[in-house]
């Protein structure tokens, strides 16, 4: 028998070009130094994988050529938030143990960009993300990865939430870029899941005063659920909504977590004199705006991207505290199934899936 043919062999979704996602066999990876090998428990599929799934050559990751930081090229195991268990150690590796359940800070930089030597590794030129340019990812049974990117789960926080540190992390970012603090007000355009994970960050933070406009009544229902004040900005008064939780001030900060421009025009024309408008959904298309909006009240529009270590820790330790809450948003499919979920994430059913990868 040849080495090859005593290889273990493991299950990953595999990409190959637009709407060619294959769930096959592949060898089992094995950590190199300073590396360690995990079981891969669950892998959310994000809005990332269906532009990338969709329309890859839009999704701002050039898969024509091998990645400048990773070397990654076509096929593509997927999978970029995501939890698992270490099992194996490579060599140097001191700071974690096998047995530790973590979750992956999935982000690689070059390190030499203007971003990368201000700190801001999360928009780095080169910028690329584990299980989506690299040669791994969470949607298989196990992968490798610097030891250097886990951060080790408490006790009271469950694989499955895990698996949600990297989304909520997104969300928490955010809510840094916006600068608001205890006691503000806020509007959340969007309850998919960076919407819903705006909210519960913003509710680790002490700003309770928050309004959540979305038109879909399914979306709506998910959040109202969870203890957030809705609104339908198509057959409702916006303004007088947001009017209502701010003694009609207007809002301190509004996020766009739509992806639309009417999310973003809505929102700016209800903050209040010096608030913030924080974009950290992904626009698909261009939209008019008309920037003496910003001047005439001193207004501002910031973007974000991403996150960066400290916010995985943060989002950990919020979860620690009991902050977050899966019920009614998040759901489980088996790896088989994953290809059928991206259908139905794409046909605007359910907000959150999670797959379940060992």
């Amino acid at each position: 028998m040849t080495a090859a043919g005593m290889e273990k062999m493991m299950k990953a979704a595999l990409f190959h070009a637009k709407e060619d996602l294959r769930v096959e066999e592949v060898a089992e990876p094995s950590p190199g130094p300073g590396q360690v090998k995990l079981r891969n428990a669950f892998a959310g599929i994000c809005g990332s994988d269906l532009h990338v799934y969709y329309s890859p050559d839009a999704a701002g990751l050039d898969f024509h050529h091998p990645h400048p930081v990773t070397g990654s090229t076509l096929p593509q195991i997927l999978g970029h938030e995501f939890s698992g268990t270490v099992t194996e150690l490579g060599d140097g590796v001191t700071d974690v143990a096998v047995g530790d359940r973590v979750a992956v800070w999935p982000i690689y930089y070059c390190g030499e960009c203007p971003a990368c030597r201000r700190g801001m590794f999360n928009a780095c030129a080169k910028i690329g993300f584990h299980g989506l340019s690299s040669h791994g990812g969470g949607m298989a049974e196990f992968t490798t990865v610097d030891a250097s990117k886990l951060h080790v789960l408490p006790e009271n926080v469950d694989l499955r939430m895990g698996a949600l540190v990297e989304p909520m992390s997104v969300a928490w970012h955010a809510v840094s870029r916006s600068g608001v603090t205890a006691g503000g007000t806020a509007l959340i355009a969007g309850a998919g899941p960076i919407g819903i994970g705006v909210w519960f960050a913003l509710k680790a933070r002490g700003i309770e005063r928050v309004l959540v406009s979305e038109p879909s009544a399914e979306r709506r229902a998910i959040i109202a659920a969870l203890g957030a004040t809705v609104v339908d900005p198509v057959n409702q008064d916006l303004a007088a909504a947001v009017a209502e939780i701010s003694d009609g001030d207007g809002v301190d900060v509004a996020f766009d977590a739509a992806g639309a421009g009417p999310a973003v025009a809505s929102s700016l024309a209800n903050l209040v004199p010096g608030g913030r408008v924080v974009i950290v959904a992904i626009h698909e298309r261009p939209m008019e705006f008309l920037p003496t909006t910003l001047v005439m009240a001193e207004t501002e529009i910031a973007g974000a991207l991403a996150y960066l270590p400290e916010d995985f820790d943060a989002v950990i330790e919020a979860m620690s505290r009991g902050v977050y809450d899966t019920s009614g948003w998040v759901e489980e499919v088996p790896l088989e199934g994953v290809v059928d979920a991206i259908h139905a994430l794409r046909g605007g059913a359910g907000a959150k899936i999670l797959v379940h990868a060992g």
